[in-house]
C-alpha cells in the first residue's frame, strides 16, 4: 500500500515532565513502549504514516523547565540545551559569533513556523545525511551530552555519536541533553552552504560547512570540512584538510579542495537530484565557499533582523509547565482559545490540526498536506507562529493559542491584514488564506514595516496553490502602511 493508505499510529497516552530527572525516569521506566517528543516535526509525520508501532506513551519535553537555554561555559565554549529551537539559533547574536555555521545552518531549515518548534537536538538526533545543522556541528567540532537515570552523563564527540545511516550512539534509555560547540578562534573563518530545490522548505541537495584557521603568512594550517546528502551519513572529508594544509588559499589550492571533495563524496540518484548532479554541486558549491572565506565575505549574507514570527513577547523558549502534565485517550484538553477557556477531549492521540477542527469545531485552520510543508494550519501557540499539523493536541493543555477566528476583534473589526486581503483580493481559491493571515499577523507585530525581503521571509511557510502572491504581497504592505497611517 502507498504510505497515505497505512492507519496512522494513535499514541493512547501523554506525558510532559516538568524536569529532566523526571523525563528521564519516565524513559527508563517505560523503555521502548515510551517514544520522546521535542519539537515533533519528523515524529508527527512518522507516526500519521504509521511508524513506530507499539508505542504507547509520548514524553513531550517541550515543557521542561530550563532546557531551552543558550549558554557559555567558563572555558567561552557554546551550550544549547536540549530544546533550543533553530529559531533561537538565528536570534542569537551570540551563535552568529561563535558558531556562525550553526546559525546559517538553522536558517535554512523549513520556515519560520518549523524553526519556531523544530530543535537543534531533534535534527542531531534524527541523524539523515540531509539534516543542515549536522554538517555545521562536524565542522565546528562539537560535542553531545547525553544522560540517562541509571548511568548518569556522558559526553562524546560529535563524530563518534553517528553509527550509521540514521542510528547513533545514543542508548534506548538516553537523552540528550545538550549540544557543546568550542568558539571559533580569532585565526578561524567559517562558513554554512546549502543547496536546495526552493528558497525555503527545503530538504537539502547538498550542503557542507568548512571551518579553516589561517595563520599570519595567509597559510591554512586547519581544515575542518563536512559534507552532508552525498552518503549514508554527514562526513568529515579529511582530504580537503591534506590538500589545503600549509598553503595559502590560493585559486590553485581552492580548485584541488573542491575536486577533492567531490571525490569523497557517493551520492544516489532520488527525487531530489541524481548523483551526478550532486557531485557537480559539491565541487561548486566547495570552491564558491572557499573563496567566501578567503575573500572575507562568508557573513555578508546574513539577513538584516530575520522574521521569527513571535508576538506577545514570546522569546523563542515556551513557558514551561508548574505541573507535569498527563493524558489519556478520552480526556479533556484545557486550553485558552482566541481569549477564551475551552475544554474539549478527543485530542489525545491526535494533532493539534485535527483537535482544533473535529472537537472545537474551529474549521478556519485548514490542513493542506499534513507535513509540515504548506503553511494552511497556521496557528500562533503562546506566542509563536507554528504548524498545528506538527503539534500534538495534548500539547494545547494550558496553552494559549490563536487561530484565524480569532484575529478580528471581539467587537467584530478585522484586524488590519484581513481588511488588507479583502481591498486587495488576496484570495482566489482561499484554502491558503488562514495560513498566511496567521503569518502576515505575526510578521507585522514583529516588524511593523517590513522590508521586501522580510516579507518573503515571513511569508516563507505558506504556500497559495492558485499562486496569488503578488496579491498577497500587496495586502502586506498595505496592511503595514495602514496600521501606522
Amino acid at each position: 500500500m502507498h504510505q497515505v493508505q497505512h492507519a496512522p499510529t494513535r499514541v493512547p497516552a501523554y506525558r510532559a515532565p516538568t524536569s529532566l530527572p523526571e523525563a528521564l525516569a519516565i524513559l527508563a521506566r517505560h523503555g521502548s513502549s515510551a517514544r520522546v517528543i521535542a519539537g515533533g516535526t519528523d515524529l508527527l509525520i512518522e507516526l500519521d504514516q504509521g511508524a513506530h508501532a507499539g508505542v504507547d506513551l509520548l514524553v513531550d519535553l517541550s515543557r521542561m523547565a530550563g532546557a531551552a537555554e543558550i549558554t557559555r561555559a567558563s572555558d567561552g565554549s557554546l551550550r544549547l540545551g536540549p530544546l533550543v529551537t533553530h529559531n533561537q539559533v538565528v536570534a542569537s547574536a551570540e551563535c552568529r559569533r561563535v558558531a556562525l555555521p550553526l546559525a546559517q545552518a538553522c536558517l535554512e531549515v523549513g520556515s519560520p513556523q518549523l524553526r519556531n518548534r523544530a530543535t537543534v537536538v531533534g535534527n542531531v538526533v534524527t541523524a539523515s545525511p540531509a539534516n543542515d545543522t549536522i554538517s555545521a556541528l562536524l565542522a565546528l567540532d562539537a560535542s553531545i551530552e547525553l544522560a540517562s537515570a541509571a548511568r548518569g552523563t556522558r559526553v562524546v564527540t560529535i563524530v563518534d555519536f553517528f553509527t550509521g545511516f540514521r542510528q547513533t550512539a545514543c542508548e534506548p534509555d538516553e537523552l540528550v541533553t545538550g549540544v557543546i560547540i568550542p568558539p571559533l578562534a580569532a585565526d578561524q573563518r567559517s562558513v554554512y552552504v546549502k543547496s536546495g530545490l526552493r528558497r525555503a522548505q527545503a530538504i537539502s541537495v547538498v550542503h557542507l560547512a568548512v571551518v579553516l584557521r589561517i595563520d599570519d603568512t595567509g597559510s591554512v594550517t586547519d581544515a575542518r570540512f563536512a559534507l552532508g546528502s552525498v552518503a549514508p551519513t554527514v562526513i568529515l572529508v579529511d582530504d580537503v584538510d591534506a590538500v589545503l594544509r600549509g598553503r595559502p588559499l590560493d585559486d590553485a589550492a581552492i580548485v584541488e579542495a573542491a575536486a577533492a571533495a567531490a571525490r569523497a563524496s557517493t551520492p544516489i540518484d532520488d527525487v531530489r537530484a541524481t548523483a551526478e548532479y550532486r557531485r557537480d554541486q559539491v565541487e561548486v558549491m566547495t570552491r564558491r565557499a572557499l573563496v567566501s572565506l578567503r575573500d572575507g565575505t562568508g557573513a555578508q549574507t546574513w539577513p538584516t533582523d530575520v522574521p521569527l514570527l513571535w508576538t506577545n513577547g514570546f522569546d523563542g523558549r515556551f513557558p514551561p509547565a508548574e505541573t507535569a502534565v498527563e493524558l489519556i485517550t478520552g480526556d479533556t484538553i484545557d486550553a485558552t482559545i482566541n481569549g477564551t477557556a475551552v475544554s474539549e477531549s478527543g485530542g489525545v492521540g491526535s494533532t493539534l490540526l485535527d483537535w482544533l477542527r473535529d472537537q472545537v469545531r474551529l474549521s478556519g485552520t485548514k490542513e493542506g498536506c499534513a507535513e509540515g510543508e504548506c503553511g494552511s494550519c497556521t496557528v500562533h501557540l503562546d506566542g509563536a507562529a507554528v504548524m498545528s499539523c506538527l503539534v500534538p493536541a495534548a500539547r494545547a493543555h494550558g496553552a494559549v493559542i490563536t487561530t484565524v477566528e480569532g484575529l478580528a476583534d471581539p467587537d467584530g473589526a478585522l484586524h488590519a491584514v484581513q481588511e488588507a486581503f479583502v481591498a486587495c483580493a488576496a484570495v482566489q481559491c482561499g484554502f491558503c488564506t488562514p495560513g498566511l493571515l496567521m503569518s502576515a499577523a505575526a510578521l507585522l507585530y514583529e516588524h511593523p514595516h517590513p522590508s521586501d525581503d522580510q516579507i518573503t521571509a515571513g511569508l516563507a511557510g505558506n504556500l497559495c496553490r492558485c499562486t496569488g502572491y503578488y496579491s498577497i504581497r500587496a495586502a502586506v504592505e498595505r496592511a503595514a502602511s495602514r496600521s501606522t497611517s
